[in-house]
């Protein structure tokens, strides 16, 4: 049966007497998005923006409007993106992270139930204690590479390597498929020229793989999706896979590093690793708070044409909820304080995050296990200096280079399997 979308294709945004949509993506906004969505709230609620060359979109940018949109009571709201998806081009940047695939973010009601049960029930059979073992024994394996030098890229050469490298092993492929998939799914996150041939590049690799387990299945998440007693297709378990790798590693290594340079660049934290007043998890929730990984994503569009919190929207088009603005309505929220309420960066609603303890247990061991290893790392330039990435969806630094005293080989400490 040929498709059939659930709302009418909507063209464009074009307001006819409203502002110019304000640009997602560009230097200005890496180096400033909180002065972007400063302006962005002046105009209510949702404002209108461009998330790419001639792609637009409204953002909402208030807290009691996203969790409107995120729990979605009424049911005016849908995630299906194939309507909208034929209004731009395939080769747009930011098409692979918006366009249909068949998993839980791109579905409602039974179909979106079927798909996240599938990967709820596969990660809720990692033991916690096996995935804190494998974190330390990456950590110790990446640290050990360059902890006799001094000096690191602790983005390049730690936060962007662990999770890749642990989520290569929970799907069941070896350490030196991970180099396979860096090029790919940067490409798509950042939303950058490469998205198309990296998207392309990220569902062969995946396919491949579930042809692999399909005929030596494991002990890993390919594996159980694919022996799931939902009866998920191997089309199906692949796309699958590629949710819960790209959930899973990018917006965590940002996890990673936007925390180690908060804590870095904050003597609440330290004066030396061993006396701070602030611990690694302070600093998850700082970043969780104030600098989400994933700033601005969660795609909806409305059923039907309706008046939303003061603006008229047409059926069918595109409204992304801005995490960051939306957790900083009131401003920023202080490290360590009991103020601030509940953030966004898990979303709400049907669609939130299944298994957030894992990106948690993940970040924090590895904050840990690098802190207690350097324990007088610090950064090498000032925070204000420096690189974040360009792009709507993702807030991550490109670098994050810093400076320590360098670890002898012969010091068997550091370099002793986590036990």
């Amino acid at each position: 049966m040929a498709y059939e979308p659930p709302v009418a294709p909507a063209p464009p945004m074009t307001p006819p007497h409203g502002p110019e949509p304000v640009p997602l993506y560009g230097d200005e906004f890496a180096a400033h998005p909180h002065a972007t969505y400063d302006l962005l709230r002046t105009y209510g609620a949702l404002a209108p923006v461009e998330i790419a060359p001639g792609v637009n979109a409204l953002l909402v940018t208030e807290y009691r409007a996203a969790l409107d949109v995120l729990q979605n009571r009424e049911g005016v709201w849908t995630k299906d993106s194939r309507g909208w998806e034929q209004t731009i081009a395939p080769d747009s940047p930011v098409y692979p992270m918006l366009a249909d695939r068949p998993n839980p973010l791109h579905r409602d009601g039974e179909e979106h139930d079927r798909y996240r049960q599938v990967i709820a029930d596969g990660f809720h059979k990692i033991e916690p204690h096996v995935m804190r073992r494998q974190v330390h024994e990456l950590a110790d394996n990446l640290i050990i590479r360059f902890g006799g030098a001094g000096t690191a890229d602790l983005v390049e050469e730690y936060a962007a390597q662990l999770p890749l490298l642990l989520f290569n092993r929970l799907v069941g492929l070896p350490d030196e498929s991970s180099s396979r998939l860096i090029t790919a799914l940067s490409g798509v996150m950042e939303a950058s020229a490469d998205a198309a041939a990296g998207a392309a590049a990220y569902d062969a690799f995946l396919a491949e793989l579930t042809q692999t387990k399909k005929r030596n299945p494991g002990q890993d998440l390919t594996s159980w999706f694919l022996e799931h007693p939902r009866g998920l297709s191997d089309a199906e378990v692949a796309h699958q896979i590629a949710l819960a790798i790209g959930a899973g590693y990018e917006p965590t290594a940002h996890l990673i590093g936007n925390a180690l340079a908060r804590m870095l660049s904050d003597d609440r934290y330290y004066r030396t690793l061993t006396n701070g007043s602030l611990t690694p998890a302070d600093a998850i929730r700082d970043v969780f708070h104030n600098e989400p990984p994933l700033a601005n994503y969660a795609w909806h569009y409305p059923k039907r044409d309706l008046l939303f919190h003061g603006t008229w929207l047409r059926a069918g088009q595109l409204v992304l909820i801005s995490f960051a603005a939306a957790n900083t309505q009131f401003g920023q929220v202080q490290p360590g304080s009991s103020g601030g309420g509940a953030h966004l960066s898990w979303s709400a609603g049907p669609h939130a995050c299944p298994v957030p303890r894992h990106a948690l247990l993940i970040a924090t061991t590895a904050i840990e296990r690098l802190t207690a290893l350097l324990s007088d790392v610090h950064l090498a330039v000032p925070y204000a200096e420096l690189e974040w990435r360009r792009g709507p969806f993702v807030r991550g630094l490109a670098h994050l280079p810093v400076a320590f005293t360098p670890l002898s080989a012969s010091d068997a400490t550091p370099w002793r399997p986590a036990g």
